[in-house]
C-alpha cells in the first residue's frame, strides 16, 4: 500500500527459530488489535479453504446484502467457531451440514454444530451498510457525480464487510466474488472475470473467480462508471497476459501514459523476481477514491497514478500478496520491499545514477523514522503504516543488505525468498527471509537482522584519519572510526568501503566495523588526498570528522589545450543530479555537435571533443544544467 496522504498532510525474537515464534503464538490465542485498541480474537482452531461472496449492492439508500460461503477444516475435530464479522452488517442465517445454531456479539460471529465436525462449508446470510473503519474498509462514494463504491481492507477492515478469519496468516486456497449492482456501473474484484450476467431489474452481476490463495484483507471490490483499456504483458514470444484498467472516465485521458508503463514494469520485475506470480489471470488496476493506493490481489486500487506509485503497487504482488506478512508486526517485508522495488524500476529505466538519487532520498526521511522496523504497537494503523519507518527505513533495509551481499547475491537472495516452498502463497515473518539470506550469502547475518529489525536509529560516525609515509612512494592510512552509543544496539556492526584517493588512483577497501571505536590501518602508492567513508552510500548514517572531500560546484573548465588540434578535453563538475546537455556552437550559434545529453550524478566529468568536417576558427562549449549555464570560448585550428 503507498500511503501517499502521510506524505501530504517486546517481545523480542532475538535467538528464537521461526516454528518456536509460530507455536507460541498460537499457544497463546493469537490475536489481532485495532487500532482502537480492542483485542480481537482470531480463531486458531481453524483453517480457511473457500471464500464466495455474493453482495447485492444498493444505492439511495446505501446498502450491503451478502451471502458469504465460507469452507474451512478444523484442526482437530471441533464443534464450535468463530468468525470476525462487524456488527453493523446484521446476520440473518447461517446455513450447513449440522450447524444447529449462531449467535453475534462483539464484532464476532459463533456458529454452533450438532456434533464433531472435520470440516465445514458455511453459507451466511447478512445485511447492513459496512462502517468505514482503518483507511476506508468500505465505502459508498462518488466521483464526477457518478458512484463510487470500494474497499480497502489492510490492515483489519475485511470483517467489516464480510465474515472471515481477519488474519493474513490464513490464506484461502480459492475465492469467488459475485458483485450485483447497477447496470450503469462496472463491478471489479480478484482473478478473472468468468461472467456477467444481465438481470431484469435494472442490474448486472459480475463473477469473478481467484484460484490463486488469497488473505482475507486482500480480497477486494470496485465499484464504478469504470473506462476500461487494455494492454498486454509479453512473457514470451507465444504468451500474453492481459492488463486491465478501470478508470474513470475524466481521468483516463491524463493517466493513459502511466498505464503504459506498467508492461515494462512487469518485464523488469519478471526478470529480477521470477515471473508475475498470478500470470494466469490478470494485472490491473481499479480507481477509487483513496489517496493513494492499495495491493488487492491482481487488480491494486488506484487513487494515485505516478510511475512510483504503479510500481509500487505492482511490486506488492510479489511481496504482499505472493508472500505476505504473516502478521502486521512484520509489515516491513510488504512495505519496505515494494518502496526498494520502485528503486529498482528507476535503475532499470533510468540507470544506477538515479537509483542512488532515489535511495539518497528516503535515507533523508529513513532518519526520522521512531522505533524499530518490526512495529510492536500493531493497534495502531499509523504505527503500521508509519512512513518513515516502515517504508522509508524498510526500503533502505533492503538497500544496505544489497550492499553487504553485492548485486548478484541480493538478487538470487530475493528470487529465492519469494519462490521458497514454504512461503509461496504463504505467509512469512523476518527469520524467514534471514534463512533465505542466510542460505545464499553463505554466512549469518544475524547482526544485521538484530540491529536493523529489532534495534532502532542508525549510526553516527565519526572519522579521524592520518598518513605517513614509508619507503618508495608507499603511505601507511591509519583511520580511526567512533560512533556515537546508542541505545539498542550501542553501536552497530557494519561491513564498510573506505576509498582513498591519490594522485595514481581511487583504492577502496572494505573492513568489518564491529566496535564502538575502532582503528584500521590501510596501504597506497602514492601520497593520500583524501579519504572518503562510505563512497558509495551503502549505509544509512551520519558522518563528521576530518574527512576530506572536495566540495562539488557548478562549473565548466577551459577546455584543454586551448586552440587544439585534432582535440581537445572538456572538463566540467554538476553539483545536483539532473539533466545535463553539453553542446559546441559555431559564432553564429548553429549547433555543432552535441557531446552530452542525459541524467548525470554530482561529480566531476571529462568528456574528448574531436571536431569533424568543420572549418578553423571560434566555437563556444556551452553546460547546461537544470537552470544553471556555463560556456567557454574555443579555438579550433587545422
Amino acid at each position: 500500500m503507498n500511503k501517499i496522504f502521510i506524505l501530504l498532510c517486546v517481545f523480542f525474537l532475538y535467538g528464537f527459530s521461526n516454528d518456536f515464534i509460530v507455536s507460541e503464538i498460537e499457544k497463546s490465542g493469537y490475536r489481532y488489535l485495532f487500532n482502537s485498541g480492542t483485542e480481537i480474537p482470531i480463531d486458531t482452531t481453524i483453517d480457511i479453504t473457500y471464500y464466495k461472496l455474493q453482495l447485492r449492492l444498493q444505492l439511495s439508500p446505501n446498502y450491503v446484502f451478502g451471502i458469504a460461503s465460507v469452507n474451512g477444516k478444523f484442526k482437530t475435530t471441533g464443534n464450535s467457531l468463530f468468525l470476525n464479522l462487524s456488527n453493523a452488517m446484521l446476520a440473518d442465517s447461517v446455513t450447513g451440514n449440522n450447524v444447529s445454531s449462531f449467535s453475534q456479539a462483539n464484532n464476532l460471529l459463533t456458529i454452533n454444530f450438532s456434533s464433531l465436525q472435520a470440516d465445514f462449508a458455511l453459507n451466511i446470510y447478512y445485511k447492513g451498510l459496512p462502517p468505514s473503519s482503518g483507511n476506508g474498509s468500505f465505502v459508498f462514494a462518488s466521483h464526477s457525480s457518478q458512484p463510487a463504491i470500494w474497499s480497502l481492507s489492510e490492515p483489519y477492515g475485511s470483517s467489516d464487510w464480510f465474515p472471515n478469519k481477519n488474519t493474513p496468516a490464513d490464506k484461502a486456497d480459492s475465492s469467488d466474488v459475485w458483485i450485483t449492482c447497477p447496470s450503469s456501473l462496472t463491478g471489479v474484484s480478484n482473478g478473472l472475470l468468468k461472467e456477467t450476467i444481465i438481470n431484469p431489474d435494472n442490474t448486472k452481476t459480475y463473477k469473478w473467480k481467484s484460484s490463486y490463495p488469497i488473505a482475507s484483507y486482500l480480497i477486494s471490490i470496485a465499484v464504478s462508471n469504470y473506462t476500461l483499456y487494455y494492454n498486454y504483458f509479453r512473457y514470451s514470444q507465444t504468451d500474453s497476459m492481459a492488463l486491465t484498467h478501470y478508470i474513470y472516465p475524466e481521468t483516463f485521458a491524463n493517466i493513459k501514459t502511466n498505464l503504459d508503463e506498467t508492461p515494462n514494469m512487469l518485464a523488469v520485475y519478471s526478470d529480477k523476481f521470477t515471473l508475475y506470480p498470478f500470470v494466469n489471470e490478470k494485472y490491473g488496476h481499479a480507481q477509487f477514491g483513496w489517496s493513494g493506493g492499495m495491493e488487492h490481489q491482481t487488480i491494486s486500487s488506484m487513487g494515485a497514478f505516478s510511475s512510483g506509485v504503479i510500481a509500487h503497487e505492482l511490486a506488492h504482488q510479489w511481496f504482499g500478496d505472493k508472500v505476505t506478512c504473516r502478521d502486521f508486526h512484520h509489515i516491513w517485508l510488504n512495505e519496505g520491499f515494494a518502496t526498494f522495488c520502485e528503486a529498482v524500476y528507476v535503475e532499470a529505466v533510468q540507470g544506477k545514477d538515479a537509483y542512488d538519487v532515489f535511495m539518497k532520498t528516503k535515507m533523508n526521511y529513513a532518519k526520522n523514522a521512531v522505533g524499530s522496523i518490526y512495529v510492536n504497537d500493531v493497534t495502531s494503523i499509523n504505527e503500521i503504516f508509519d512512513a518513515n519507518r516502515t517504508y522509508y527505513k524498510g526500503g533502505v533495509i533492503l538497500h544496505m543488505l544489497r550492499g553487504i551481499t553485492g548485486d548478484s547475491l541480493f538478487f538470487t537472495i530475493m528470487k529465492s525468498y519469494v519462490n521458497d516452498s514454504l512461503l509461496a502463497y504463504k505467509s512469512a515473518v523476518t527469520e524467514d527471509f534471514q534463512r533465505a539470506a542466510e542460505r545464499i550469502y553463505g554466512s549469518s547475518l544475524s547482526y544485521f537482522f538484530n540491529e536493523w529489525i529489532y534495534g532502532e536509529n542508525f549510526p553516527k560516525y565519526k572519522i579521524n584519519w592520518d598518513k605517513v609515509k614509508r619507503e618508495g612512494n608507499l603511505y601507511d592510512v591509519s583511520m580511526t572510526l567512533t560512533q556515537t552509543a546508542n541505545t539498542n544496539p550501542v553501536y552497530f556492526t557494519m561491513p564498510v568501503d573506505v576509498k582513498i584517493a591519490t594522485k595514481s588512483g581511487d583504492t577502496t577497501f572494505n573492513v568489518m566495523n564491529n566496535s564502538q571505536i575502532q582503528t584500521f590501518l590501510f596501504t597506497v602508492r602514492d601520497e593520500p588526498a583524501a579519504l572518503t567513508f562510505d563512497p558509495s552510500n551503502k549505509i544509512l548514517k551520519e558522518k563528521f570528522g576530518d574527512e576530506t572531500v572536495e566540495t562539488i560546484t557548478f562549473k565548466l573548465e577551459q577546455n584543454y589545450p586551448n586552440p587544439f588540434n585534432p582535440s581537445t578535453k572538456i572538463t566540467y563538475h554538476i553539483k545536483e543530479y539532473g539533466d545535463v546537455v553539453l553542446k559546441i556552437y559555431d559564432v553564429s550559434g548553429r549547433e555543432i555537435q552535441s557531446l552530452v545529453n542525459q541524467k548525470q550524478k554530482p561529480g566531476t566529468y571529462d568528456v574528448k571533443f574531436t571536431p569533424v568536417n568543420i572549418a578553423s576558427g571560434v566555437y563556444y562549449c556551452v553546460l547546461k544544467a537544470g537552470d544553471l549555464r556555463d560556456s567557454k570560448k574555443m579555438v579550433y585550428i587545422r
